[in-house]
């Protein structure tokens, strides 16, 4: 049977060097192109007839952004509307990532830990850049220091709130990386014992093939929003600080 981690292995398809910086184009360069295009489509499709009666596929793009509006509304308030159309884009990018991971042959961006990484980041930063716009330098001492503490408590408060703070954009990343990866690879491990096992046998890795594939799917959708959820949530505590 194959290696289930040649999947997750990343090949130089076009090197390309420059300034001592490896900026070759691999599968995962490649993927993330046609997620872009893939989520530029499905805007594109969903707004070319624009109608105040929608058609279904105007429909669907429709409720999915009306969906996450009200998301924000609901963890950020009236003032989170500004970030919707960024919250938006990385929702689908994240989505589409996960389910085109799924096709056979594709390679799955989320499954690498630099891409959630960087997602994760821009998360961490936004929220910290959010935080300074509304309240000016006091906002890192109403974060680490919150008001009424004793003073003795402080060199043991400090620390655990800087330890908080930092664990969010790891939780992040390793939470969309570890998911994806760890479900794509238990599909493969069936997907090459269907094959290895016989006629007889083989219809039962089949059978868990299949159900893991509709789990999958519903696993991408669940990580795309948590994701977009916890940078809400993020967000909205900058704003209102609490």
């Amino acid at each position: 049977m194959e290696n289930p981690l040649h999947h997750f292995e990343l090949h130089r398809l076009i090197p390309i060097t420059l300034f001592g910086f490896d900026l070759s184009i691999n599968q995962a360069v490649v993927m993330m192109w046609l997620v872009v295009a893939a989520v530029a489509l499905l805007f594109i499709l969903g707004g070319r007839h624009r109608r105040l009666v929608p058609m279904k596929f105007q429909s669907v793009v429709e409720l999915a952004v009306l969906f996450l509006r009200q998301t924000v509304l609901d963890t950020m308030g009236p003032k989170g509307l500004v970030f919707l159309p960024l919250l938006i884009a990385l929702f689908f990018f994240i989505l589409f990532g996960n389910l085109f991971g799924l096709l056979p042959g594709a390679y799955t961006v989320t499954s690498q830990v630099m891409v959630t990484g960087v997602f994760a980041l821009i998360s961490f930063l936004l929220s910290f850049i959010v935080g300074f716009w509304y309240h000016g330098p006091g906002f890192l001492k109403k974060i680490f220091v919150p008001s009424g503490v004793p003073l003795w408590l402080l060199p043991l408060l400090v620390p655990i709130e800087m330890v908080s703070q930092l664990a969010r954009p790891v939780t992040l990343a390793v939470r969309l990386f570890a998911n994806m990866t760890a479900g794509h690879m238990v599909i493969l491990v069936f997907f090459g014992l269907m094959f290895s096992g016989g006629l007889l046998v083989g219809w039962l890795p089949l059978g868990m093939t299949v159900a893991l594939y509709l789990l999958e799917i519903l696993v991408a959708l669940i990580q795309a929003y948590v994701f977009v959820v916890l940078t809400c949530v993020y967000v909205g505590e900058a704003i209102h600080l609490h």
